[in-house]
């Protein structure tokens, strides 16, 4: 019995996978909270109309830029101590936009906190990955996922509670300090990753850490080598696993590019399609509930159907269900509020797959790497789409603009059915081999979709 990949899911494991999805809480928190708090925010420091897209758009900018970052000082550094501080950065950074009085303070602000929220992406999820066994490390990498949601959900708590106070917005946006402090001493002791430790030589270290979170009886012997090696962080760019970080990139931002602009813009989306003004908003709602539900759902099944098979159905009937509601716009509210409904559940595959297939797919050593900037890779998509979304609507219609999303999710299908792999039951070192993993579509494999 190999004592880390085969090791029963443990209370040590469920805290790290709860600790750790703490990034992608406070992610759906400081997303979310800026657009209610600029309610208030907006008229108390003068902000004019491209003010106040900088300020919506400085997080997500900097979320770009911490996620290669943090990944690239998480490969050199450890995952450790950078699972600390980076929160420690969030929490400061929060309360420091309760004292700002000008646009150019909070934009600088906004962007710090989305460089150190970005930044604990590849970080927790480089350790997450390298502590859980095969069995579970599917769906513990892919609740992540659902923790975005539950952030925003809470930001719109808070932000609706406090909307009604004077000068509310400075405690909407220094709120974050709260969940982020909690989240921090939370995850004061946890270990270093073992796999981590190995490779940089320090295998006393790693006996250490393996006794004590699996027992007297593990030992490095149950640390099975990357088959391929050491692998530099050119290899990102280049051989095999430049073709995997294509792939990763290319799937992620089709699958979160449609997504973000529903969310952003669901209750604009719905009225385009004449739904009425009730009906918008409660729809928008219904919605983001179903893209939770959709992630949960997929949870339960990546493990019993594969990664592949998942990811191949989440995007082709994701993308029908799109390319119907651009096709017949003018549909019963019914059968619009059913279409956008399927479309919602069916992604949640492809969106818990964005942090299971980064880290089973590439080696330790640079792992955190690779996460980080696949992640910041596919936020300029986000960004552009998002941005494309509104001026879309008006100058082509609402049936056009979800063909167009249609489109962009049936390519995702077409990237995965031509490259996505099938790690499910492969030890975290075979998973991570050029070799170990089928990366091209087989008969044997196909997931049950046509071609």
């Amino acid at each position: 019995m190999n004592h880390l990949e085969d090791a029963p899911l443990s209370r040590f494991h469920k805290k790290l996978a709860l600790f750790s999805s703490g990034g992608p809480f406070l992610d759906g928190f400081v997303l979310s909270i800026i657009g209610i708090a600029l309610v208030q925010a907006s008229p108390a420091l003068g902000l004019s109309s491209s003010a106040e897209g900088l300020v919506g758009a400085a997080a997500l900018i900097g979320i770009f830029l911490g996620g290669f970052l943090g990944g690239w000082l998480t490969d050199i550094f450890g995952r450790h101590h950078l699972f600390t501080i980076d929160l420690i950065a969030i929490i400061g950074l929060s309360a420091a936009q309760f004292f700002v009085t000008e646009a150019w303070q909070l934009i600088v602000l906004r962007l710090l906190i989305g460089v150190a929220v970005g930044a604990d992406y590849p970080i927790a999820t480089s350790l997450l990955a390298e502590f859980s066994p095969r069995k579970y490390r599917g769906p513990l990498l892919g609740a992540f996922v659902t923790m975005w949601f539950v952030g925003a959900a809470a930001a719109y708590l808070v932000g609706e509670a406090l909307l009604s106070v004077d000068g509310g917005w400075r405690w909407m946006l220094a709120s974050a300090a709260l969940p982020g402090l909690i989240i921090v001493v939370c995850r004061i002791g946890t270990p270093e990753s073992p796999r981590w430790l190995v490779q940089k030589g320090r295998l006393d270290e790693a006996a250490a850490v393996m006794r004590k979170v699996f027992g007297p009886q593990a030992t490095l012997d149950d640390i099975e080598p990357d088959t391929e090696g050491t692998v530099g962080l050119g290899a990102l760019l280049r051989s095999g696993y430049g073709k995997r970080m294509a792939f990763i990139t290319l799937f992620w931002t089709a699958s979160i590019v449609p997504l973000f602009a529903i969310y952003a813009f669901g209750p604009k989306i719905l009225g385009a399609l004449s739904l009425g003004d009730s009906a918008d908003t409660v729809g928008a709602a219904v919605i983001s509930v179903m893209f939770l539900v959709g992630c949960v759902l997929s949870l339960l099944l990546v493990n019993r159907i594969g990664r592949r098979p998942l990811i191949l159905h989440s995007f082709v009937w994701a993308g029908l269900a799109m390319l119907a509601l651009g096709l017949f716009p003018d549909a019963p509210v019914a059968v619009v509020m059913g279409l956008f409904v399927a479309y919602a559940i069916f992604i949640g595959g492809s969106q818990i797959l964005q942090w299971i297939y980064p880290n089973e797919l590439f080696p330790t050593e640079i792992r955190g790497s690779a996460v980080g900037l696949a992640s910041s890779l596919s936020r300029i998509g986000a960004a552009v789409g998002t941005y494309l979304v509104p001026l879309s609507l008006a100058g082509l219609g609402i049936g056009p603009t979800m063909v167009i999303g249609a489109v962009i999710t049936l390519l995702g299908f077409v990237v995965s059915w031509a490259w996505a792999p099938e790690t499910r039951n492969l030890s975290l070192s075979q998973a991570s081999g050029l070799t170990a993993a089928p990366t091209t579509a087989t008969t044997a494999d196909r997931g049950g979709v046509a071609a």
